[in-house]
């Protein structure tokens, strides 16, 4: 069974190229062998990560996020079975949510997926894939 599953988590200090670096390097390198393609959109002091895979990859390598020191208070907005990957051609795509974009600033001005429902999140998400900046995003 083909799952995605969108969390949300705070960085713990200030989001580096260095710390954002080690956690597209560890994504990229474990997740082909677990059959995981994502992105990981980066911004305002949050990550938040789409994971699709089976569903025990998926759950196991969540599990393993959760004690990731580099990020605290993990919270899954959206878990759904898929028919489809969207992310298939990315181990793991790194998407920048800039503090200046103006549709994270029209369409979200409180950007806080914290208290998105389940609907908002998905259309926070589909807002970020339209405006972010994709950087670095090596074919599986």
């Amino acid at each position: 069974m083909l799952v995605s599953l969108f969390y949300v988590s705070r960085a713990v200090g200030p989001q580096t190229t260095m710390v954002t670096s080690s956690i597209l390097t560890s994504a990229r390198f474990n997740n082909p062998a677990s059959g995981i393609t994502g992105a990981l959109f980066q911004g305002q002091g949050m990550y938040l990560q789409v994971l699709e895979g089976e569903r025990s990859a998926v759950n196991r390598l969540y599990a393993h996020i959760l004690n990731d020191r580099r990020h605290t208070d993990a919270e899954i907005l959206i878990m759904e079975e898929i028919t489809g990957r969207r992310f298939e051609k990315w181990s793991m795509a790194h998407v920048i949510l800039s503090d200046l974009d103006p549709m994270v600033l029209m369409k979200h001005p409180e950007f806080d997926p914290y208290s998105a429902s389940a609907r908002g999140a998905a259309m926070m998400l589909e807002d970020f894939i339209a405006s972010g900046v994709r950087v670095d995003t090596p074919v599986v």
